[in-house]
């Protein structure tokens, strides 16, 4: 390439650079205001939190944009390899597809270690603690002290989660045979008990209450395992310099939390919630 040619090159991609930066110069909220929406980022099929455009993450999307005083635009994705990934392709630069990245991603875990090691990003605002649970149907199982107590009883569970991964260690692979474990999330499982093809489903709170709560042939209680810790707690995440709208976006929620607004958005879902 002639000198003049990587002159110009250089001077097209400083030109194409500045344009984008000149508008990363006002402030989150600023910016947010005079485009009049709100990005925010959710799971796609993460039931009952999103699945076809509703759940308790898209009521609490709607929610936020409200109290910002503008429209929600929301941003559904497919989950990353890790949560890294999520929040660098949602949060803080964008997808290599093209798309993101968000004003907001939803459903982050609040948790030190995630942090630290993401110093772009901003987690705040917890919002839900989630837990990984077990359901019973309580004619075949009466009794659920430790997983001894499910005998030879078939079991649902999604493989590629963290309940598939205690349940398939559990007592040194005690229970592998009983496991169906071909299942996308604790939802299906919640179904597969619900139908009688199993004696137990195992998954997340929010999965299993939302398919079972409030029928009586179910106990839904922490899975018995001495791996189980209080599960975690869920928030928001935005750029580490959108100090204004992380702020704006706290008093929102502590708004929905006093006001009761989140609680019937997760009795919509029949999620059981506290504040975290």
């Amino acid at each position: 390439m002639t000198r003049r040619r990587v002159l110009l090159a250089g001077a097209a991609a400083l030109a194409t650079s500045a344009l984008p930066a000149l508008a990363q110069d006002k402030p989150a909220l600023q910016r947010i205001r005079e485009r009049g929406s709100l990005v925010v980022g959710v799971y796609n099929e993460m039931p009952p939190f999103h699945a076809g455009g509703q759940g308790i993450d898209v009521a609490l999307a709607g929610a936020l944009a409200q109290a910002l005083d503008v429209k929600l635009s929301l941003l559904p994705f497919n989950a990353g390899e890790d949560m890294n990934d999520d929040l660098r392709n949602m949060v803080w630069r964008g997808h290599y597809l093209g798309f993101g990245p968000a004003d907001v991603l939803l459903h982050v875990p609040v948790d030190r270690p995630l942090m630290a090691a993401n110093p772009r990003v901003s987690i705040f605002a917890p919002y839900y603690r989630e837990r990984v649970m077990i359901a019973r149907d309580l004619a075949k199982v009466p009794r659920l002290e430790s997983l001894a107590d499910l005998g030879s009883q078939k079991i649902a569970v999604p493989g590629q989660s963290l309940a598939g991964w205690l349940l398939i260690g559990a007592d040194g692979g005690k229970y592998r045979d009983q496991l169906n474990t071909r299942l996308k999330d604790g939802t299906e499982a919640a179904a597969l008990l619900q139908r009688g093809e199993v004696a137990a489903a195992a998954g997340h709170a929010s999965e299993l209450e939302s398919v079972l709560a409030g029928d009586a042939r179910y106990a839904i209680e922490p899975l018995p395992s001495p791996r189980m810790k209080d599960g975690w707690v869920i928030g928001l995440a935005v750029k580490k310099e959108s100090d204004d709208l992380a702020r704006a976006l706290q008093a929102a929620v502590n708004t929905l939390v006093d006001n009761g607004e989140m609680g019937r958005f997760f009795a919509a879902g029949k999620v059981s919630w506290r504040k975290p």
